[in-house]
């Protein structure tokens, strides 16, 4: 064999392996194309997610709502000597005169309902009102209260506290556990 044939030969290969190459599929059409199909995939299941789980149900929440404790809080109560126990929330002077409803959910470890929980709200100008959940039970309730449930608050705009507030006379058990979470006040 001569240097010409050899160089041929070398030729005829590079360029046959080049043209194959090029009639391959390019890789970012492919991955163009999985994402168009994953997006369509997202959204139809987005959709069937609201209109079959919820069942009717509007998709989000028409409520304006202030959180005041996002996280569960553990009311441990143990009456031995202990009169109460309390989950104070200091709200820093917080005007509420805009908003109309106290909303949080509550539970027990308890398996009696024979807890009571005492909510009750203090103003920067020392007035306190309360509003008494009685039957806790074993379950998360949502609760919903009327701030106008609150009548000896006279002035909404600069309030100190909230507290929640287990009373040994308004439990049957000397120990348990109260939970709180998601407490807020809504417009």
């Amino acid at each position: 064999m001569e240097k010409k044939d050899i160089y041929e030969h070398l030729a005829k290969i590079y360029l046959d392996a080049s043209l194959k190459r090029r009639k391959k599929k390019k890789p970012h059409l492919t991955v163009f194309k999985n994402l168009i199909f994953i997006g369509i995939a997202f959204i139809f299941g987005l959709s069937v997610f609201f209109f079959v789980h919820l069942k009717g149900k509007p998709p989000f929440s028409h409520e304006v709502s202030l959180v005041l404790a996002p996280d569960v809080v553990k009311i441990n109560f143990h009456f031995d000597p202990a009169r109460k126990e309390i989950y104070y929330l200091g709200l820093n002077q917080l005007d509420l005169t805009r908003y109309k409803t106290l909303g949080f959910s509550v539970k027990t470890n308890s398996l009696k309902e024979d807890i009571a929980l005492r909510v009750e709200f203090t103003s920067a100008f020392k007035e306190k009102s309360e509003f008494y959940i009685r039957a806790l039970k074993n379950k998360w309730q949502d609760y919903s209260i009327k701030l106008s449930d609150f009548q000896k608050i006279s002035d909404w705009s600069n309030m100190a506290a909230l507290s929640f507030i287990v009373e040994e006379w308004n439990v049957g058990e000397k120990k348990s556990i109260v939970y709180l979470d998601n407490i807020r006040v809504l417009k």
